[in-house]
């Protein structure tokens, strides 16, 4: 198990981000994960518009997964509607 910051931008509306949210718990959840700190960085202006949002919902989560399950979480992310986008990063401990 290795420890990864994810980072992920939602659609800004509530019921989006709630959406999103659960399903982002949900698919982390599922690929047996351990979720060791989530922080919901609020609404934030995005630098450029992204899928003709002009406003995001910023995630962040540390967790523990398994090097394998990183790439069918990316796969699964990348189809997720409210996602706008993400980011897995390895943290050296």
């Amino acid at each position: 198990m290795r420890t990864y910051e994810f980072t992920v931008i939602l659609r800004s509306e509530e019921e989006a981000a709630a959406q999103g949210k659960e399903l982002v718990k949900q698919e982390l959840s599922r690929a047996n994960t351990a979720i060791t700190k989530e922080e919901d960085l609020g609404v934030r202006v995005l630098a450029y518009p992204i899928k003709k949002e002009e406003k995001g919902r910023y995630l962040y989560f540390e967790m523990e997964a398994d090097p394998s399950v990183i790439a069918d979480l990316e796969k699964n992310c990348r189809l997720m509607n409210p996602v706008l986008k993400f980011l897995f990063v390895r943290k050296d401990t």
